[in-house]
């Protein structure tokens, strides 16, 4: 072959690479702008492969087939094949064409929950993009990723597996009363469309799974047979009045060659199961514009529903619309506003049980993808506001969004998180709350000495949702730990007031008793109630000192006296029906009327200070002079005094504190012998009685406010 002919070859298979190349780069775009994104993928990466890094135009026309292979991906949320041909496309500078995929790759990156990279692919757009704010939103998503794991609030989240396929199921939503149908948009094999070329998974149609009383689900089912409902084309995302008489649903139009958006169509239930031939809403100005996702008041008069329409806030926003009962007519949508709608998307919205709306939405930060958000009612109008992230583990680094309320503890929704076999398909999920855990445990001690702990004190709980238990103290003053029963259930429950009295033989009534509550409790709490009985002896008072030979309340460095006699006070606070006696006491150095006269002084000090200051009514006091008849006793172990039992009473005998006791150390041991007569330096209180009566009472001797003559 000379070379003339070889050139002429050469040429031919240059035009014929090039025709071929160009045959394969034209049908990857007609894939691509007809949204036939499952195929399409494969034909943008096959032009990709086919085009020569050769010439500028080459290069522009490799990092689009790139660009556009990642969104082929992107659409169908495979996002680790997304962001390996963002990759391609970046290092090709497609950025300088379309700067949007340092977003569009934040967001795969997320997704797969690496937020270092994620961060650093949105502050790349933010550079090129400053003013947009979805920027913002997925840099500040990306640094609160960490604190929405470390906060995970409480909730279980199960797959329903009895419900899922390994095609898409989604936005789950009831319709009967009795919350035991579960109606869900599905592509699984029995739907009735043809290949979804986005998904290249069937066209959705609407299923229904009924429960049984076991609380097992049965085989989902088309929600009709006769094609009234489910169609060639997507239907999807119902929505009921709460009589379940009255479905909207989406539906969207499979009509090659023609840009025409979903619709929201609204059937009637006639019988048990029959759904009677639905009517499109008019909602929107032009076909093309897309409205669907219908959320539905419980009167069926009021639509919450998504859309593209021109004038909105941006990508899709929700609106509302009511019927017109004059005209019969649905209103012309109004935009929920800034308080709901973000630059971004707000997509599938349901309404709470308490009036709330749930939706989701990638415009604020959150977790990964959409995010469900709780946004509460405005009053009595058709408004909501303040938004509230629902967290993790209801939210993950994945799509999540069609969340329905059972209750304000459960519900189900849609999730993209990584199934069991390591995939992302849309499931089903249902959330729960379990009960908070609460136990309790009861200390009783005597009152005024917390480290005086009393046995077998009989404790009785009563809760008001008619609950009643009791048991007795041990050695230790405590009760058993009340968590959980015999039967597994528990002692405490939530959203329950309790009230706890105690009694024993030689101590005074308790009629005040303790109360705790678990109303409103949104965490586990271990209940530690310290209760005090107080004995039918006398009552060890803090100590009350006086200057030597006088009868005013000492405050100096070492002690507040009148602090001291707050104890007194609280005491008749906390038992209104208590007379009190109060008694002084000298020790036994003077003479014994002195000592007497002393002692009356210094308990009227104690009386008048309560009753003058504090304003404790003067009839519930009785101050009384004791001289230095009464020695005290103690407690004394080795070399040891102790004015109480210690707790360990091992080795502990009594001992009175006479004069001849004392007396034995004034030469041996000069500051223990200080130190007892100092014990015997006293005031003492004893319960007279636990009937006062403000109203019957006499009145108090006014002589009690008299000082006596001393010495």
């Amino acid at each position: 072959m000379n070379y003339k002919v070889l050139l002429s070859f050469l040429f031919v298979a240059m035009i014929s690479s090039f025709n071929a190349q160009n045959k394969t780069l034209e049908e990857a775009n007609r894939y691509f702008n007809s949204n036939m994104y499952c195929e399409g993928a494969d034909k943008c990466a096959e032009a990709y492969s086919k085009l020569s890094r050769k010439g500028k135009q080459a290069l522009r026309d490799k990092a689009d087939m790139a660009f556009k292979t990642a969104e082929c991906y992107r659409y169908t949320d495979r996002f680790k094949d997304a962001n390996e041909w963002y990759d391609r496309a970046l290092l090709l500078d497609f950025q300088e064409v379309n700067p949007e995929i340092f977003y569009y790759n934040g967001e795969m990156l997320r997704m797969m929950g690496q937020f270092e990279k994620a961060q650093a692919s949105y502050e790349n757009y933010k550079k090129i993009v400053p003013n947009d704010v979805r920027g913002d939103v997925g840099i500040q998503s990306c640094k609160d990723a960490k604190s929405f794991k470390a906060n995970k609030t409480r909730h279980v989240v199960v797959n329903q597996t009895a419900i899922n396929k390994k095609e898409m199921d989604m936005a789950p939503m009831f319709a009967d009363r009795k919350e035991t149908k579960l109606y869900f948009a599905s592509s699984r094999n029995g739907s009735t469309g043809g290949k979804d070329p986005i998904s290249c998974e069937s066209y959705m149609d609407i299923w229904v799974s009924e429960i049984d009383k076991k609380g097992n689900w049965g085989e989902p089912q088309l929600i009709d047979k006769r094609g009234v409902i489910n169609t060639e084309a997507h239907e999807g995302s119902a929505s009921f009045d709460a009589r379940g008489k009255i479905m909207f649903f989406t539906r969207c139009p499979n009509m090659k060659k023609e840009n025409l958006g979903c619709e929201i169509w609204m059937s009637e239930l006639k019988g048990k199961d029959e759904w009677m031939k639905p009517e499109k809403l008019v909602l929107k100005a032009n076909d093309s514009i897309s409205i669907g996702h219908p959320c539905a008041s419980d009167d069926g008069k009021s639509l919450v529903f998504v859309s593209d329409a021109p004038g909105g806030f941006g990508g899709k926003d929700l609106y509302i619309t009511t019927l017109d009962k004059k005209t019969n007519t649905w209103t012309d949508p109004k935009n929920l506003g800034p308080e709901i709608n973000t630059a971004a998307n707000e997509l599938f919205p349901t309404f709470g049980k308490d009036g709330s709306l749930y939706y989701a939405t990638d415009g604020l930060p959150g977790f990964g993808g959409l995010d469900l958000f709780k946004a509460t009612k405005a009053g009595a109008e058709l408004k909501w506001e303040n938004p509230k992230n629902l967290g993790f583990p209801i939210n993950s680094e994945n799509n999540d969004y069609g969340l329905y309320e059972l209750s304000d503890r459960k519900g189900y929704f849609t999730s993209e998180r990584k199934d069991p076999d390591g995939k992302f398909n849309p499931d089903i999920y249902s959330y729960e709350l379990p009960p908070n855990l609460f136990d309790l445990r009861v200390i009783v001690s005597e009152l005024g000495d917390k480290n005086v702990r009393i046995a077998d004190v009989r404790v009785v709980v009563k809760g008001s949702d008619g609950s009643l238990w009791e048991g007795y103290t041990k050695k230790d003053g405590a009760t058993q730990l009340w968590d959980k029963k015999v039967d597994g259930k528990r002692y405490v429950n939530e959203e329950t007031s309790y009230t706890i009295s105690i009694a024993k033989e030689g101590y005074h009534e308790d009629k005040k008793g303790a109360q705790f509550t678990t109303l409103g409790l949104t965490y586990d709490q271990n209940f530690v109630i310290d209760m005090a009985l107080l004995p039918k002896k006398p009552i060890r008072l803090p100590e009350v000192r006086y200057p030597l030979n006088q009868w005013t309340l000492l405050v100096d460095s070492t002690i507040n006296s009148p602090d001291s006699l707050l104890f007194v006070y609280n005491l008749l606070q906390e038992y209104p029906e208590m007379v009190l006696e109060l008694s002084s006491h000298t020790d036994s150095r003077g003479k014994d009327e002195a000592n007497q006269r002393l002692s009356e002084n210094r308990a009227k000090a104690c009386y008048k200070f309560l009753v003058e200051q504090k304003g404790v009514d003067a009839r519930r006091i009785v101050p009384v002079g004791k001289g230095e008849l009464m020695p005290r006793s103690v407690y004394k172990r080795g070399n040891d005094y102790f004015d109480a039992m210690p707790a360990d009473p091992t080795g502990v005998e009594t001992v009175v504190l006479t004069e001849a006791y004392i007396n034995q150390f004034k030469t041996t041991d000069p500051k223990l012998f200080e130190k007892l007569h100092q014990l015997n330096r006293r005031t003492e209180g004893r319960v007279l009685r636990m009937d006062f009566d403000p109203a019957k009472d006499p009145a108090a001797d006014p002589n009690l406010k008299q000082f006596v003559k001393y010495p």
